[in-house]
Protein backbone atom coordinates (compact mmCIF):
# COMPACT_ATOMS: atom_id res chain seq x y z
CA UNK A 1 0.00 0.00 0.00
CA UNK A 2 1.32 3.37 -0.89
CA UNK A 3 1.42 6.22 1.13
CA UNK A 4 -1.31 8.15 -0.27
CA UNK A 5 -3.42 4.83 -0.09
CA UNK A 6 -2.41 4.77 3.68
CA UNK A 7 -3.36 8.36 4.23
CA UNK A 8 -6.86 7.83 2.70
CA UNK A 9 -7.69 4.69 4.83
CA UNK A 10 -6.51 6.58 8.01
CA UNK A 11 -9.12 9.15 7.12
CA UNK A 12 -11.93 7.05 6.51
CA UNK A 13 -10.72 5.22 9.83
CA UNK A 14 -11.82 8.63 11.91
CA UNK A 15 -14.73 7.74 14.96
CA UNK A 16 -16.62 11.49 14.61
CA UNK A 17 -17.88 12.92 17.13
CA UNK A 18 -21.55 13.87 17.16
CA UNK A 19 -23.48 16.15 18.87
CA UNK A 20 -27.64 16.48 17.95
CA UNK A 21 -30.14 18.72 18.84
CA UNK A 22 -28.27 21.16 21.38
CA UNK A 23 -28.27 25.36 22.00
CA UNK A 24 -25.16 26.80 22.54
CA UNK A 25 -24.77 30.12 22.98
CA UNK A 26 -21.18 30.35 25.41
CA UNK A 27 -18.13 32.07 24.42
CA UNK A 28 -15.79 30.04 22.46
CA UNK A 29 -18.71 26.70 22.65
CA UNK A 30 -16.49 24.05 20.88
CA UNK A 31 -13.06 25.67 20.62
CA UNK A 32 -10.61 23.92 19.12
CA UNK A 33 -12.96 20.46 18.37
CA UNK A 34 -11.50 17.87 15.89
CA UNK A 35 -13.53 15.30 14.31
CA UNK A 36 -16.94 16.51 14.95
CA UNK A 37 -20.44 16.26 13.26
CA UNK A 38 -22.99 19.00 14.62
CA UNK A 39 -26.73 18.24 13.48
CA UNK A 40 -29.87 20.34 14.44
CA UNK A 41 -28.09 23.16 16.18
CA UNK A 42 -28.32 26.39 17.80
CA UNK A 43 -25.65 28.62 18.26
CA UNK A 44 -28.12 31.37 20.06
CA UNK A 45 -28.87 32.40 23.31
CA UNK A 46 -28.61 35.24 26.17
CA UNK A 47 -24.73 34.34 26.39
CA UNK A 48 -24.02 35.70 23.22
CA UNK A 49 -20.90 33.67 22.93
CA UNK A 50 -18.74 34.35 19.82
CA UNK A 51 -16.21 32.00 18.22
CA UNK A 52 -18.34 28.67 18.81
CA UNK A 53 -15.96 26.65 16.46
CA UNK A 54 -12.65 28.75 16.41
CA UNK A 55 -9.23 27.01 15.65
CA UNK A 56 -11.59 23.53 14.73
CA UNK A 57 -10.75 20.69 12.18
CA UNK A 58 -12.64 18.32 10.37
CA UNK A 59 -15.62 19.63 11.01
CA UNK A 60 -19.39 18.48 9.41
CA UNK A 61 -22.37 21.14 10.00
CA UNK A 62 -25.66 20.29 9.45
CA UNK A 63 -28.72 21.75 9.01
CA UNK A 64 -27.76 24.28 12.05
CA UNK A 65 -28.63 27.60 13.02
CA UNK A 66 -26.15 30.67 13.69
CA UNK A 67 -27.11 33.88 14.93
CA UNK A 68 -24.17 34.55 16.67
CA UNK A 69 -20.66 35.93 15.72
CA UNK A 70 -17.70 34.73 14.00
CA UNK A 71 -18.27 30.96 14.56
CA UNK A 72 -15.55 30.04 12.00
CA UNK A 73 -11.97 31.65 12.51
CA UNK A 74 -8.90 29.35 11.85
CA UNK A 75 -10.44 26.34 10.94
CA UNK A 76 -9.36 23.36 8.53
CA UNK A 77 -11.54 20.73 6.60
CA UNK A 78 -15.45 22.21 7.26
CA UNK A 79 -18.38 20.83 5.43
CA UNK A 80 -21.58 22.88 5.93
CA UNK A 81 -25.01 22.14 4.52
CA UNK A 82 -28.40 22.98 4.65
CA UNK A 83 -27.68 25.76 7.21
CA UNK A 84 -28.61 29.26 7.59
CA UNK A 85 -26.08 31.93 9.36
CA UNK A 86 -28.37 34.93 10.17
CA UNK A 87 -27.73 39.07 9.70
CA UNK A 88 -25.85 38.62 13.16
CA UNK A 89 -23.87 36.04 12.26
CA UNK A 90 -21.21 38.78 11.38
CA UNK A 91 -17.77 37.80 10.00
CA UNK A 92 -18.57 33.78 10.12
CA UNK A 93 -15.71 32.50 7.79
CA UNK A 94 -12.13 33.87 8.48
CA UNK A 95 -8.35 32.89 8.28
CA UNK A 96 -10.06 28.88 7.12
CA UNK A 97 -9.12 26.50 4.32
CA UNK A 98 -11.18 23.41 3.10
CA UNK A 99 -14.24 24.31 3.04
CA UNK A 100 -17.14 23.34 1.53
CA UNK A 101 -20.80 25.41 2.01
CA UNK A 102 -24.07 23.50 0.28
CA UNK A 103 -27.40 25.21 0.54
CA UNK A 104 -26.83 27.37 3.02
CA UNK A 105 -27.77 30.63 3.99
CA UNK A 106 -24.96 33.17 4.45
CA UNK A 107 -26.57 36.37 5.51
CA UNK A 108 -23.99 37.99 7.96
CA UNK A 109 -21.69 40.83 6.51
CA UNK A 110 -17.44 40.33 5.84
CA UNK A 111 -18.33 36.36 5.34
CA UNK A 112 -15.24 34.33 4.07
CA UNK A 113 -11.91 36.41 4.21
CA UNK A 114 -8.80 35.20 4.37
CA UNK A 115 -9.58 31.46 3.73
CA UNK A 116 -8.31 28.76 0.94
CA UNK A 117 -9.66 26.07 -1.18
CA UNK A 118 -13.44 27.19 -0.82
CA UNK A 119 -16.21 24.98 -2.85
CA UNK A 120 -19.86 26.99 -2.53
CA UNK A 121 -22.69 25.64 -4.42
CA UNK A 122 -26.60 26.03 -4.50
CA UNK A 123 -26.03 28.62 -1.70
CA UNK A 124 -28.14 32.18 -1.10
CA UNK A 125 -25.70 34.77 -0.34
CA UNK A 126 -26.69 37.79 1.31
CA UNK A 127 -23.32 39.61 2.68
CA UNK A 128 -21.68 43.00 2.23
CA UNK A 129 -17.89 42.94 1.68
CA UNK A 130 -18.18 39.18 1.25
CA UNK A 131 -14.96 36.65 -0.22
CA UNK A 132 -11.94 39.11 0.62
CA UNK A 133 -8.64 38.25 0.14
CA UNK A 134 -9.53 34.11 -1.07
CA UNK A 135 -7.46 31.93 -2.70
CA UNK A 136 -9.21 29.60 -4.75
CA UNK A 137 -12.68 29.11 -4.52
CA UNK A 138 -15.24 27.18 -6.61
CA UNK A 139 -18.88 28.79 -6.71
CA UNK A 140 -21.56 27.40 -8.68
CA UNK A 141 -25.80 27.35 -8.93
CA UNK A 142 -25.61 30.64 -6.08
CA UNK A 143 -27.69 33.74 -5.44
CA UNK A 144 -25.45 36.67 -4.42
CA UNK A 145 -26.55 40.54 -2.96
CA UNK A 146 -23.13 41.94 -1.93
CA UNK A 147 -21.17 45.14 -2.00
CA UNK A 148 -17.17 44.94 -2.64
CA UNK A 149 -18.18 40.72 -3.51
CA UNK A 150 -14.67 38.78 -3.78
CA UNK A 151 -12.47 41.92 -3.71
CA UNK A 152 -8.66 41.10 -4.05
CA UNK A 153 -9.17 37.25 -4.37
CA UNK A 154 -7.28 35.29 -6.63
CA UNK A 155 -8.46 31.66 -8.71
CA UNK A 156 -11.66 32.03 -8.70
CA UNK A 157 -14.23 29.71 -10.79
CA UNK A 158 -17.66 30.65 -10.93
CA UNK A 159 -20.52 28.93 -12.78
CA UNK A 160 -24.26 29.93 -12.71
CA UNK A 161 -23.86 32.40 -10.04
CA UNK A 162 -26.55 35.09 -10.02
CA UNK A 163 -25.18 38.57 -8.37
CA UNK A 164 -26.38 41.80 -7.58
CA UNK A 165 -24.56 44.67 -5.90
CA UNK A 166 -21.73 47.16 -6.58
CA UNK A 167 -18.00 46.94 -6.86
CA UNK A 168 -17.42 43.47 -7.73
CA UNK A 169 -14.43 41.79 -8.16
CA UNK A 170 -11.91 44.31 -7.62
CA UNK A 171 -8.53 43.76 -8.24
CA UNK A 172 -9.39 39.75 -8.59
CA UNK A 173 -6.71 37.97 -10.54
CA UNK A 174 -6.20 34.12 -12.80
CA UNK A 175 -10.59 33.61 -12.55
CA UNK A 176 -13.15 32.24 -14.81
CA UNK A 177 -16.85 32.51 -15.27
CA UNK A 178 -19.09 30.83 -17.17
CA UNK A 179 -22.73 30.99 -17.76
CA UNK A 180 -23.04 34.04 -15.14
CA UNK A 181 -25.30 37.07 -14.29
CA UNK A 182 -23.81 40.07 -12.76
CA UNK A 183 -25.83 43.28 -12.35
CA UNK A 184 -22.66 45.21 -10.85
CA UNK A 185 -21.51 48.59 -11.01
CA UNK A 186 -17.48 49.04 -10.96
CA UNK A 187 -16.74 45.56 -11.76
CA UNK A 188 -14.08 44.01 -12.51
CA UNK A 189 -11.57 47.51 -11.62
CA UNK A 190 -7.86 46.40 -12.10
CA UNK A 191 -8.71 42.35 -12.68
CA UNK A 192 -5.81 40.64 -14.19
CA UNK A 193 -5.64 37.02 -15.93
CA UNK A 194 -9.57 36.55 -16.67
CA UNK A 195 -11.97 35.28 -18.95
CA UNK A 196 -15.75 35.48 -18.56
CA UNK A 197 -17.88 33.05 -21.01
CA UNK A 198 -21.47 33.09 -22.01
CA UNK A 199 -22.38 35.59 -19.25
CA UNK A 200 -24.63 38.92 -18.97
CA UNK A 201 -23.10 41.77 -17.70
CA UNK A 202 -24.70 45.23 -16.42
CA UNK A 203 -23.63 48.30 -14.99
CA UNK A 204 -21.88 51.04 -15.47
CA UNK A 205 -17.74 51.63 -15.51
CA UNK A 206 -17.09 47.93 -16.46
CA UNK A 207 -14.30 46.83 -15.77
CA UNK A 208 -11.69 49.77 -15.86
CA UNK A 209 -7.93 49.30 -15.75
CA UNK A 210 -8.20 45.79 -15.73
CA UNK A 211 -5.48 43.66 -17.58
CA UNK A 212 -5.51 40.67 -19.77
CA UNK A 213 -9.18 40.05 -19.34
CA UNK A 214 -11.12 38.23 -21.96
CA UNK A 215 -14.94 38.64 -22.64
CA UNK A 216 -16.60 35.69 -24.47
CA UNK A 217 -20.17 34.99 -25.99
CA UNK A 218 -21.19 37.72 -23.57
CA UNK A 219 -23.33 40.85 -23.85
CA UNK A 220 -22.75 43.70 -21.38
CA UNK A 221 -24.92 46.42 -20.59
CA UNK A 222 -24.08 49.93 -19.63
CA UNK A 223 -22.17 53.32 -19.99
CA UNK A 224 -18.06 53.70 -20.42
CA UNK A 225 -17.52 50.31 -20.34
CA UNK A 226 -13.58 49.00 -20.75
CA UNK A 227 -11.87 51.94 -20.57
CA UNK A 228 -8.03 52.01 -19.43
CA UNK A 229 -7.34 48.18 -20.18
CA UNK A 230 -4.47 46.68 -21.29
CA UNK A 231 -4.13 43.24 -23.29
CA UNK A 232 -8.39 43.73 -23.60
CA UNK A 233 -10.27 41.22 -26.10
CA UNK A 234 -13.80 40.68 -26.84
CA UNK A 235 -14.83 37.85 -28.75
CA UNK A 236 -18.24 37.69 -30.01
CA UNK A 237 -19.64 39.84 -27.81
CA UNK A 238 -22.87 42.10 -27.64
CA UNK A 239 -23.10 45.58 -26.24
CA UNK A 240 -26.56 47.05 -25.36
CA UNK A 241 -26.80 51.11 -24.29
CA UNK A 242 -22.84 51.62 -23.89
CA UNK A 243 -21.45 54.61 -24.95
CA UNK A 244 -17.62 56.33 -24.43
CA UNK A 245 -16.26 53.14 -24.80
CA UNK A 246 -12.70 51.71 -24.79
CA UNK A 247 -11.19 54.49 -23.80
CA UNK A 248 -7.11 54.81 -23.64
CA UNK A 249 -7.76 50.79 -24.33
CA UNK A 250 -5.41 48.00 -25.67
CA UNK A 251 -8.19 45.95 -26.94
CA UNK A 252 -9.07 43.53 -29.41
CA UNK A 253 -12.75 43.25 -30.24
CA UNK A 254 -15.36 41.71 -32.06
CA UNK A 255 -19.03 42.92 -31.83
CA UNK A 256 -21.76 41.58 -33.08
CA UNK A 257 -23.93 44.42 -32.34
CA UNK A 258 -23.85 48.32 -32.48
CA UNK A 259 -22.26 50.65 -29.76
CA UNK A 260 -23.85 54.03 -29.05
CA UNK A 261 -20.03 55.50 -28.99
CA UNK A 262 -16.44 54.38 -29.16
CA UNK A 263 -13.66 57.04 -27.61
CA UNK A 264 -10.16 57.24 -27.94
CA UNK A 265 -9.25 53.45 -28.14
CA UNK A 266 -5.04 53.72 -27.42
CA UNK A 267 -4.50 50.69 -30.01
CA UNK A 268 -5.82 47.61 -31.47
CA UNK A 269 -8.59 47.05 -33.52
CA UNK A 270 -12.57 47.22 -33.00
CA UNK A 271 -14.83 45.53 -35.23
CA UNK A 272 -18.90 46.47 -34.79
CA UNK A 273 -21.93 45.65 -36.50
CA UNK A 274 -22.09 49.33 -36.21
CA UNK A 275 -20.82 52.51 -34.05
CA UNK A 276 -23.02 55.49 -33.44
CA UNK A 277 -20.49 58.27 -33.01
CA UNK A 278 -16.21 57.80 -33.06
CA UNK A 279 -14.56 60.01 -30.89
CA UNK A 280 -10.51 60.56 -31.58
CA UNK A 281 -9.83 63.55 -30.29
CA UNK A 282 -6.68 62.32 -28.52
CA UNK A 283 -3.39 62.53 -30.49
CA UNK A 284 -1.75 58.39 -28.69
CA UNK A 285 -5.27 57.11 -29.43
CA UNK A 286 -4.20 54.94 -32.53
CA UNK A 287 -7.11 51.98 -31.96
CA UNK A 288 -8.76 51.59 -35.44
CA UNK A 289 -12.43 51.03 -35.43
CA UNK A 290 -14.03 49.01 -37.94
CA UNK A 291 -17.48 48.21 -39.43
CA UNK A 292 -18.85 44.67 -40.07
CA UNK A 293 -17.35 43.99 -43.21
CA UNK A 294 -14.51 45.61 -42.20
CA UNK A 295 -14.17 49.11 -43.89
CA UNK A 296 -12.37 51.49 -41.30
CA UNK A 297 -14.35 53.97 -39.60
CA UNK A 298 -12.23 55.72 -37.22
Amino acid sequence: MTVSEKSIVKKLMVIMQTIKGQTLDEERALYGSRDLEATDCRFDGPADGESAFKESSNIRVNDCFFNLRYPFWHDKGLRISGSEMTEACRAALWYSEDIEIVNTKLHGIKALRECANVRIEGCDIISPEFGWSVRGINMKDTGVQSEYFMMRSDHLSFDNVKLKGKYSFQYITDSVFTNCEFDTKDAFWHAKNTVVRDSLVKGEYLAWYCENVTFENCTMIGTQPLCYCRGLKLINCRMVDCDLAFEKSDVEADIISSVLSIKNPRSGRITAESVGEIIMDDPEAKGTVCDISGNNRS
